[in-house]
């Protein structure tokens, strides 16, 4: 079976090392060394100023809407995202509304923003959709412009660079996801990253039930912690990430090397990015060849995966509008194994598959 994604595991002898200084101090959670340790490796990492580890990226993404005070009010936002980004704004009392797509980038198009825009308006949410940056530049100006906050999903986006700096230092709040399937994982987990000192300090109360102190509270939280077994992943994994780029890059190259550009259409990556290759997708020329190409992977036991779909803004829990560009896209759409462990052989016998089947 070859999966359209496989989790990275650590030598477990790594990762044991971690564990028995973990049973040594009987401390699991609540800032613990390796929490903190992991957090102080992962700012210098990416080169951001507040960085939180959370126990997943939907958290950071609701936090991130309470620690801006969007509440009652319109998020314009993508329809062509994981459900996470959609599910957040509704869960936290906002409304989405859908701003449609780059048909190249395939992130949200800044063109189309303005239009949206409302009295209600408080938040633009993007997505730096398969780690490719959004007109990041476009949205701040926007955003200016217009007084609203600027949240990205950031989900898919760790390591990924625009103009030699790290994506996630644009809008007023970055997340990631540190999920088993993402390029750098603690198994489960997030993060919430922030240049803002004030915002910062909101995130850091709210994560953790508002506590300002043992008994006393600042405010209104939740319990966003993350433990010390997820960080003890994570500080093995992160040591690892220049090499996971370095052969998804040369996985992604012998795909594109060996599958019909004008057919399988790659998206187009934001100008002076360094990409992580976070994921490997391709848009088909209909949804009818889309299917006979997931079907004729599946028969050799290859599982690609529609990603994203459906669009949006066809979820049965939101208003309906349109997004022609994304309903048509999530139709195209699939990505294709890709993970550290995967063969170049394994490559060419997907290539060769999709070629007969095209």
């Amino acid at each position: 079976m070859i999966n359209v994604t496989r989790t990275y595991l650590p030598p477990l002898e790594e990762y044991t090392k971690y564990l028995e200084g973990i049973w040594e101090r009987v401390y699991l959670t609540n800032a613990g060394p390796l929490v903190v340790e992991l957090e102080q490796r992962l700012r210098d990492y990416l080169g951001v100023k507040h960085f939180f580890f959370v126990n997943n990226g939907t958290i950071a993404l609701q936090i991130a809407l309470k620690a801006l005070e969007i509440e009652e009010g319109e998020v314009l936002t993508t329809p062509f995202s994981y459900v996470a980004t959609t599910s957040s704004i509704v869960w936290e009392g906002s409304e989405p509304v859908f701003v449609d797509i780059h048909p190249e980038t395939l992130c949200l198009d800044p063109a189309k923003i303005e239009a949206a825009i409302t009295p209600r308006t408080r938040a633009i949410m993007a997505t730096h959709v398969y780690g490719n940056p959004c007109d990041v530049e476009a949205i701040e100006a926007i955003a200016q412009r217009h007084q609203l906050k600027v949240i990205y999903d950031a989900a898919h986006a760790f390591g990924t660079l625009y103009k030699g700096t790290s994506v996630l230092n644009y809008g007023d709040v970055s997340t990631l996801s540190f999920h088993a399937t993402k390029l750098f994982h603690t198994g489960e987990g997030g993060a919430i990253v922030t240049n803002d000192d004030d915002i910062a300090h909101r995130i850091a109360y709210m994560r953790n039930f508002g506590h300002n102190g043992p008994e006393a509270f600042w405010g209104v939280g939740v319990n966003g912690k993350s433990s010390e077994l997820h960080a003890a992943m994570g500080l093995c994994v992160l040591p690892k990430v220049p090499e996971l780029i370095a052969k998804r890059k040369a996985l992604a190259e012998l795909y594109d090397s060996l599958l019909d550009g004008t057919v399988c259409v790659r998206p187009a990556l934001q100008p002076h990015t360094t990409y992580n290759y976070s994921y490997h997708p391709i848009l088909l020329p209909s949804e009818e060849v889309l299917l006979k190409v997931r079907d004729a992977l599946n028969a050799q036991e290859i599982t690609p995966r529609r990603y994203f779909y459906p669009s949006l803004n066809t979820l049965n829990y939101v208003r309906p509008q349109a997004a022609p560009v994304s309903e048509d896209v999530s139709t195209r759409v699939l990505c294709l194994p890709l993970y550290y462990d995967l063969e170049f052989d394994q490559v060419r016998l997907i290539a060769s598959i999709i070629n007969q089947a095209l």
